[in-house]
């Protein structure tokens, strides 16, 4: 068992979202949570029920912090303090619900909300990450493409036209410059400045300004910056009504949502709404002044407070939100779509008749 402790042991770093270290997934936390929520509604105490759980789980760094925890509660701690020792595992806004689940009594339903928060926000994550995938993945495929090309087959052909000699058409001129140009220096300095430019954007990014700057024209740009702007405005709602209808306090619940929010435009957006709330202002009210979220998200949220429903009302707009999140995925696929294929169909194509060009010409000369 002290070989166990040792094992576990963590440092504390600081916390960030629902992004779970090493080999254990957010689908792995997700199953044990529900698991869990399950064995405490059925009434089995908590240590007996983290004893059945490490015995059962199969991902070994998992069933070790399980251990851990069972050790911590039989020592006198409390459940949301033993999650607490595990911050790579667990983020603020995890210990936070169960800290007022505890405090509440209702740890088997704060559990539940947490499992399907974390369900629906491993489907938003997917769904933008499929937004993102289709168009790099062709970009990708087109780039070496185009650089097989110009460095393989363009080549050859120039070989044999500078045999035959006379004065090549401009598209071929311009093809065979291209291909001189990237298979010489040009293609290292090409490669060197991809490569200084990406390490800039993610030193900048590091940065508290470099990153509200990216963020900042991400949430502006033209073709993915409704789509982000959306999925914002869904992940804030879910996790501030899954929060609040937790029992979480609403200031502690701006402080994690804002924690959490992924976005740092979003982020201070939160915090300047946490300080109004703090000056005892309603908050709709400042939701209503920033022009980040739409109006109807200040509109059901003002809504929510006059009917003193606002967990439910904002688990709505974030239903609805999703899906369209769901409707501006499929629009941007179906868009991008055909727009790639030009592309990646015109360069080729372009490349493949510059380069018959010449032999069109030569044979129209022998007849």
């Amino acid at each position: 068992m002290a070989s166990e402790n040792v094992k576990t042991v963590e440092a504390k770093p600081k916390k960030k979202g629902f992004k779970f270290g090493g080999s254990i997934s957010t689908k792995d936390i997700v199953v044990f949570t529900r698991q869990f929520s399950t064995m405490i509604d059925a009434g089995l105490p908590l240590v007996q029920a983290l004893d059945i759980l490490a015995l059962q789980t199969e991902n070994e760094k998992l069933k070790d912090v399980i251990r851990q925890m069972k050790i911590d509660v039989e020592g006198g701690s409390t459940y949301a303090e033993a999650i607490g020792k595990h911050p790579r595992i667990f983020d603020d806004l995890y210990e936070g619900m169960v800290q007022a689940g505890e405090a509440g009594g209702i740890l088997d339903k704060v559990l539940q909300r947490l499992a399907d928060y974390m369900e629906k926000a491993m489907r938003l994550k997917k769904k933008v990450k499929g937004a993102m995938t289709y168009p790099a993945v062709v970009i990708s495929i087109a780039v070496v493409c185009i650089g097989i090309i110009m460095v393989a087959v363009v080549p050859v052909f120039a070989k044999m036209f500078a045999q035959l000699g006379g004065t090549l058409p401009g598209p071929t001129r311009f093809i065979i410059a291209l291909s001189n140009f990237i298979a010489g220096w040009g293609g290292v300095m090409i490669v060197v400045f991809v490569s200084a430019a990406t390490y800039i954007i993610k030193q900048t990014y590091r940065t508290e300004k470099g990153r509200l700057a990216i963020d900042q024209i991400l949430l502006k740009a033209p073709v993915f910056g409704n789509l982000l702007r959306k999925v914002a405005v869904a992940k804030f709602t879910r996790t501030l009504g899954t929060l609040i209808s937790s029992g979480v306090p609403i200031i502690e619940a701006l402080e994690n949502t804002a924690k959490t929010a992924g976005n740092k435009v979003i982020e201070r957006a939160i915090s300047t709404i946490k300080s109004a709330v703090i000056e005892g202002q309603p908050l709709a009210e400042p939701l209503r002044q920033i022009s980040v979220f739409p109006p109807m998200v200040t509109s059901m949220v003002a809504i929510g407070e006059s009917t003193g429903a606002l967990d439910n009302m904002l688990s709505k707009v974030a239903d609805f939100y999703d899906e369209e999140v769901d409707s501006a995925v499929a629009n941007l696929t179906a868009a991008m779509e055909p727009m790639m294929i030009v592309f990646l169909g015109g360069t080729v194509g372009f490349t493949v008749v510059a380069m018959y060009l010449p032999i069109f010409k030569m044979m129209t000369l022998i007849k």
